[in-house]
């Protein structure tokens, strides 16, 4: 990492060589080798990135975070402090069984002491709860909470809960707007909030 464009702290580990500008990595966090760690992020005191992990631009790793080989976190992603991911679907002690790709889209935010398994897709600006346990995919721009994580709405871009009209049409304060088409709301066009 090139620690002349971005910020490494003395008591961080960090053995990428893969890491963007403007990236700054706080006390007793390691990176190991192996690592893609986009531009413009921040990655917490105590956290652990595996190798094979890929991290996009602008993202926000809070404190206590650990991500294991298998995750893929695109850019503009926030996860809460002490979020956990796992990696194995069957673990014991000392023997891998099987690896599966976890994957939190664009835009995205995992609250504080979320449990995401392994295996899930976790959708574009969706939220998840504080505490929750994710145990299956979650859609793009989803609400969930609880334990096991539940669809209870959806939110915007800005995160923001949208309150859906008949017809499954919504729009935010911030400008953007979306209809609710057979459980997967999208952003509309310009043209389609006009006409």
């Amino acid at each position: 990492m090139n620690q002349s464009s971005s910020f490494v702290h003395p008591q961080a580990i960090v053995e990428t060589e893969d890491g963007g500008p403007g990236t700054r990595v706080w006390a007793f966090a390691h990176v190991m080798k192996g690592v893609r760690l986009g531009a413009n992020c921040n990655v917490g005191e105590h956290c652990y990135i595996e190798s094979g992990v890929v991290v996009g631009d602008d993202v926000v790793i809070k404190n206590g975070v650990a991500l294991w080989q298998g995750v893929i976190v695109e850019n503009r992603v926030f996860l809460g402090p002490n979020c956990v991911f796992t990696n194995d679907p069957f673990p014991r002690s000392k023997v891998l069984n099987q690896r599966l790709e976890t994957v939190v889209r664009e835009g995205a935010s995992i609250g504080a002491n979320a449990t995401v398994l392994c295996g899930i897709e976790i959708g574009r600006y969706s939220l998840i709860g504080a505490g929750s346990v994710v145990t299956r995919d979650v859609p793009d721009f989803a609400l969930t909470l609880g334990n096991p994580a539940r669809l209870k709405g959806y939110v915007c871009r800005c995160g923001q809960k949208l309150r859906l009209a008949p017809g499954g049409h919504a729009s935010c304060e911030c400008g953007f707007a979306y209809r609710l088409d057979e459980h997967r709301l999208r952003v509309l066009a310009q043209s389609e909030v006009a006409g």
